[in-house]
């Protein structure tokens, strides 16, 4: 069982930045793949990003593409998700999630996820 736990969330204003971090406990099964996902509020949780697989292959949503990276630091078993010219859209709960059986079919879709964070909140103010 992994552990999986959020931090970062907060205000920021439109165009400005924010980093979350996903930080890893616990027995992980090889390949193991992190993904962040966000909910707001009346909406579907959606994919955000990805690292596939323990290695260094990522994935993003289009709405994200271009502003949001996702890394790893290996050595702190922490993921991150740095968030760039944020807009108020992007508000909502982001959560990290993990899996060690996932194909690429089922990357982006949350109910194949085992393990899940509680959750951080991100507020962009227009």
């Amino acid at each position: 069982q992994v552990q999986l736990a959020e931090s970062g969330g907060g205000l920021v204003q439109a165009g400005g930045s924010m980093e979350l971090s996903c930080a890893a406990s616990g027995r992980t099964s090889y390949p193991y793949t992190i993904a962040w996902f966000r909910q707001a509020p009346g909406k579907e949780r959606e994919f955000v990003a990805a690292l596939w697989r323990g290695g260094r292959t990522t994935y993003y949503s289009d709405s994200v593409k271009g502003r949001f990276t996702i890394s790893r630091d290996n050595a702190k078993n922490t993921v991150y998700l740095r968030m760039n010219s944020l807009k108020p859209d992007d508000t909502a709960v982001y959560y990290c999630a993990g899996d060690g059986h996932l194909i690429l079919s089922s990357l982006r879709v949350h109910v194949n996820y085992d393990d899940w964070g509680q959750g951080t909140q991100v507020t962009v103010s227009s």
